[in-house]
């Protein structure tokens, strides 16, 4: 009657083996390392690497604890952090600007639980310490961005169908053409309806000229602000990865916020500054014309010539250039520093892809000797970095800055030209910074409150229940190694909230165990035998536990479902925690009650407390 199938033992072994063995890696704790990674995304990861990361270290007599190759790069463990100090230095120098090395912290864990996948849980920034943000998006600087570059698109679009025009100019998030000619106008307007049909054309007058204004329709609208954030995240991305920082999070959050969390980074200025700095390139042509000292003391003043704007140089000296922009940093595939042969100053290196390459090689061939600026463009400040004279045609990609101060100049240059420019401006709305001691509290408070509730229910259970408290005590033990597996295996991130949920999941979870005591004894008090009370109290209390932890469950995926952040983080181990309990609870309690009575034919007792009979 209580027993049971050899094939469902052997399945509860497996599974309580198999949550142990994902469960062990998280108490090895952590030691310092460093990690390599591709700088370039069409870089491929190379099994050589690693032993030329090997043969580094052996060069230089670096005391490694393992080291090993995954799907992310190189990571090697040290014995102390002055070792990994070190090391990160001499690798950086060594592998050179193709291979980021970051800091980072990986588990003790001995080589074969890797070999299984057997990794411990990811620690949140309020349990390792590090730097939170939150940005906002400028969604206005976005749209008028857009606008901006429509511009040169509605110059391009007329042009081509010789559509004669007396000017383009933007007026908020809206693009104004001038015509003398009405029937030019309905011309443009049929072109420029076709060719950007999510546009709202309106014509009008305006003095003496025909005026057609496009302005941006709701859905076109929603369109670029979407595409604002995305571009915003996947350059934060590729640029906090680029600087070397481990396991970053980022994250949307509503329709107009990022959230950035960079654990181990304690200097929040320096985290600022990362995330803050945006760097484009414009390449413009030098108005020569009309580049006299007095246009130029006018145009310092306010007063440029139409179609010029003046920019100074890193001497000072104003620079009158043309406001049409020949090519953008959207062009530019690669970018690095270098040396000069020739002068030994320090440039960065720049590829084109190919549209971009086609365009500076047309324009370079019809403007031989004019000169041509090149603009850094870094948190709205403009700068003419060089404005060298074209002394032939320039094909094949390859442009080369110069004009940098020093070389970590123009490697933060590089760095910052490689991930891409922010789509649009973002303000810190929000910062916090949680040390690495505050963490590891964080840890031992959440630890030490686990344990102390797991003890006092411990000691409850066994003196209400005696035999059976006991059996439940275990098949707690063994639902909360089964949860820490679960993160651990899907590498959930472990926050304050989630330790509060593991909490949680303990208290509910000897719900069950309760609910089965209490119907074994209710049987027993009807006078039923032992092994027929243990047989129907599982079945008939597992109604109740199941109606029960469903209606928990919905109001955990209601939670997963519309909550952010640390919400979601607990509704996930809650969700967990409520599988892992019915299972320990109803499977195996039963298997270990079981083994226990199931075996003896003529049962007279059972250890389950005192039995009040009505």
């Amino acid at each position: 009657m209580n027993r049971y199938p050899m094939w469902k033992n052997i399945f509860i072994a497996i599974v309580i083996l198999i949550g142990f063995i994902y469960t062990i890696p998280n108490f090895f704790g952590e030691s310092p390392a460093v990690q390599i990674t591709p700088a370039k995304s069409s870089t491929k990861l190379d099994p050589a690497l690693l032993g030329q990361v090997e043969e580094i270290f052996k060069k230089e007599n670096i005391a490694f604890d393992g080291i090993y190759l995954d799907a992310r790069g190189v990571k090697a463990r040290f014995k102390n952090t002055d070792t990994q100090i070190k090391a990160k230095d001499i690798l950086q120098a060594n592998l050179g600007s193709d291979y980021t090395v970051a800091l980072n912290l990986l588990s003790r864990s001995p080589d074969w639980l890797r070999s299984l996948g057997a990794k411990p849980m990811y620690l949140g920034l309020d349990l390792r310490g590090g730097v939170h943000f939150l940005l906002q998006v400028d969604m206005k600087a976005a749209l008028d961005k857009a606008a901006e570059r429509f511009i040169g698109d509605f110059r391009t679009a007329l042009r081509k169908e010789r559509i004669s025009y007396a000017g383009v100019s933007r007026e908020g998030q809206s693009v104004q053409i001038r015509f003398t000619d009405a029937a030019q106008l309905e011309k443009a307007k049929k072109v420029l309806s076709k060719e950007y049909p999510n546009l709202t054309l309106n014509d009008g007058i305006s003095g003496e000229y025909k005026v057609l204004t496009a302005s941006l329709n709701a859905v076109e609208q929603k369109r670029i602000q979407d595409f604002a954030l995305k571009q915003n995240i996947q350059t934060l991305h590729n640029r906090i990865n680029e600087l070397g920082v481990a396991e970053p999070i980022i994250q949307q959050q509503g329709v107009d916020r990022v959230v950035v969390q960079l654990p181990g980074v304690q200097d929040t200025a320096k985290a600022k500054e990362i995330l803050g700095r945006t760097a484009t390139l414009e390449i413009r042509l030098v108005d020569e014309e009309k580049s006299d000292p007095l246009t130029l003391e006018n145009a310092e003043k306010g007063q440029a010539p139409v179609g010029d704007e003046v920019f100074k140089d890193r001497e000072g000296r104003a620079i009158l250039v043309k406001k049409n922009v020949v090519l953008t940093g959207d062009y530019i595939t690669d970018a690095g520093p270098g040396i000069n042969g020739q002068t030994g100053q320090s440039v960065v290196n720049v590829t084109l892809d190919g549209r971009g390459a086609r365009v500076f090689q047309q324009v370079t061939r019809e403007n031989v000797g004019k000169r041509m600026a090149i603009l850094l463009i870094e948190k709205g400040n403009t700068e003419v970095v060089t404005a060298p004279v074209i002394n032939e045609e320039i094909g094949g990609g390859r442009v080369q800055i110069s004009g940098m101060a020093n070389t970590q100049e123009a490697t933060d240059i590089s760095l910052l030209l490689r991930a891409g420019a922010l789509a649009a401006p973002m303000d810190i709305i929000e910062e916090r910074t949680v040390g690495p001691s505050m963490g590891q509290d964080n840890i031992n408070r959440g630890v030490h409150s686990t344990l102390w509730g797991f003890a006092a229910i411990a000691v409850m259970m066994m003196i209400y229940y005696m035999a059976f408290g006991a059996v439940s005590v275990v098949a707690l033990a063994i639902n909360l190694l089964l949860l820490v597996a679960l993160l651990s295996m899907l590498q959930a991130t472990l926050t304050l909230p989630g330790l509060a949920a593991i909490a949680l999941a303990l208290g509910m979870a000897i719900d069950a165990n309760v609910l089965i005591n209490e119907r074994v004894r209710e049987e027993m008090r009807n006078g039923n035998t032992p092994q027929a009370s243990i047989h129907a109290g599982y079945d008939r209390a597992f109604d109740t536990i199941l109606d029960s932890n469903i209606t928990t469950m919905i109001a955990g995926l209601a939670l997963f479902l519309f909550g952010t952040g640390p919400i979601k983080g607990f509704a996930v181990v809650h969700v967990l925690g409520i599988l892992t309990s019915m299972f320990s609870a109803v499977v195996i309690s039963r298997a270990i009650v079981n083994a226990l009575y199931g075996y003896r034919r003529k049962l007279t007792k059972v250890s389950i407390g005192q039995i009040y009979k009505a």
